[in-house]
């Protein structure tokens, strides 16, 4: 019997080798595929936007390249985001989500805040380990023009949401996709107040909250997620 086949989805200031560790718990039980995003780790913009839009857009093309229909996606952050996005723009093309830690509360001041942790010179004067990953992980852009483009991002969903445009509470609502949305009890990034609202907008939605887990994606325990996706995609 075939496994089923599920998309991983790393998040900001991430690359698809994040999921190396999470695609081997998960291997007797999916198929799991995984790519990098746009302007992530070794692959280059190709003249796209540094966007959301833009990461929306490479799911769709990644499922029509490798004929994933009704599709199942676990995003990360900022990919949890972007599955969401595609699944209210194209109904029907994506089966279930998940999402663990994907911010849904943007504002521009929100974005302001959020902008302030990617300053270059600062991480690289504070954490110079953090900045050396960085270095390594994003070959193509550089780490210092990923930060930046990725603050620019940020401010870009700010005034989106602000417009009432973007993954808000009232878009969800048409959510045609099996959802459940997860986040870490010590996620300093993501609020409870907005997961819980995220997740009573949406139809067929489900809700978890993963105890002693921060936001971000090294420091998540990785059976305790593989055990959780296993459930969610598992069940009808």
């Amino acid at each position: 019997m075939s496994k089923p086949a599920l998309l991983l989805l790393h998040g900001a200031l991430g690359a698809h080798e994040q999921f190396d560790r999470l695609r081997a718990a998960l291997d007797e039980d999916f198929t799991t595929h995984t790519f990098s995003f746009s302007g992530h780790g070794a692959r280059g913009l190709d003249g796209k936007t540094f966007g959301m839009q833009t990461f929306a857009d490479d799911i769709a093309a990644y499922l029509d390249e490798h004929a994933l229909s009704d599709a199942l996606i676990f995003g990360y952050s900022m990919g949890g985001y972007a599955a969401v996005e595609l699944a209210l723009q194209q109904p029907g093309r994506i089966a279930a989500v998940m999402t663990l830690g994907s911010k849904f509360e943007w504002s521009p001041e929100i974005a302001e805040r959020e902008v302030r942790g990617l300053d270059p010179d600062k991480i690289a004067a504070k954490v110079p380990k953090f900045a050396a990953q960085l270095e390594a992980r994003h070959t193509a852009m550089g780490w210092r023009n990923h930060l930046r483009a990725t603050a620019v991002m940020m401010r870009e969903l700010g005034e989106l949401h602000a417009a009432n445009n973007g993954v808000t509470v009232e878009r969800v609502a048409e959510l045609t996709a099996r959802s459940r949305f997860a986040r870490g009890d010590g996620d300093k990034m993501v609020s409870m107040e907005e997961t819980l609202a995220i997740f009573q907008a949406a139809p067929q939605a489900q809700l978890e909250i993963m105890p002693g887990t921060p936001h971000p994606l090294e420091l998540v325990d990785t059976a305790r997620l593989a055990f959780s996706i296993r459930e969610f995609f598992g069940s009808n």
